[in-house]
């Protein structure tokens, strides 16, 4: 049984539903000021779930993990599959929201307004990640940290947390990928004072550097995924050739009001 109190949002977006998942029919702009508004409610333990349909996907085999995206504190539509829907449910939406260009906006537009710590990535991304991003947007760095590629002991969970709350961090950048980072950041929201944690995944390759990004035309025509396949086709081959396509069609039945979920 999971305490429903601490599975309500504090909503005030219009929202809509993709296969049970609350998307916020937010883009860029709004989500920075939503993100602000977060950090200056003073209430610690809200997070962001940057969400396209891997994350829907991922939640109908998972429902503790649906549970843990509709309790987000905002849920934005990091995919243009998701910019249509929304569409379709009335809402102007024009943009996607995804991870790496929320974080690049957010330290453009804050500068050195808020301290931030970066949690994830391979060995030295996050110190990489920081030192860029200082360097371009003056934001000021609590700190990082790499966790090992396995889980971490009891020991550790509490230096993390420890070195997390001693930073005074504003914002927390958890990339770990997808369902992952939202798991931690909803495990780990009663242990840390920091008011705002974003799950932002492959943003931490994209923004030091590491990965490449489609090009724009890409990008705003829904087609990213299939460059991100042929980039990196060991690792992503499941998620896009037979994760997300077993979604589709449960799409289509709630579109046409045949089926709810």
């Amino acid at each position: 049984m999971h305490n429903a109190a601490l599975l309500q949002p504090q909503l005030d977006n219009p929202t809509f539903h993709v296969l049970g998942v609350r998307v916020d029919a937010v883009q860029m702009a709004g989500a920075v000021n939503r993100m602000e508004r977060l950090i200056s409610s003073g209430r610690p333990g809200c997070y962001v779930a940057v969400t396209g349909m891997h994350g829907v996907a991922e939640s109908r085999s998972d429902l503790h993990f649906k549970e843990i995206l509709n309790a987000a504190d905002l849920v934005v539509p990091d995919g243009m599959p998701l910019v249509w829907l929304g569409r379709l449910h009335g809402f102007p939406l024009r943009h996607r929201v995804p991870g790496s260009e929320l974080m690049e906006e957010f330290c453009q537009k804050t500068g050195n307004r808020y301290r931030h710590f970066f949690y994830g990535g391979a060995p030295g991304v996050a110190e990489d990640l920081a030192r860029q991003l200082h360097e371009r947007n003056g934001i000021v760095v609590a700190g990082t940290y790499t966790p090992p590629f396995r889980p971490l002991t009891p020991e550790e969970e509490k230096q993390v947390a420890l070195q997390v709350n001693e930073s005074a961090a504003d914002v927390l950048w958890v990339g770990l990928s997808t369902p992952k980072q939202e798991k931690w950041m909803h495990e780990h929201r009663n242990a840390l004072r920091t008011p705002l944690m974003l799950g932002v995944g492959a943003a931490f390759d994209m923004n030091s550097g590491r990965l490449r990004r489609a090009p724009e035309w890409i990008r705003e025509h829904g087609l990213e995924w299939l460059f991100r396949l042929v980039m990196e086709p060991r690792r992503l081959w499941r998620r896009y050739l037979v994760t997300i396509p077993k979604s589709v069609f449960s799409v289509s039945l709630e579109l046409f009001h045949l089926k709810k979920f």
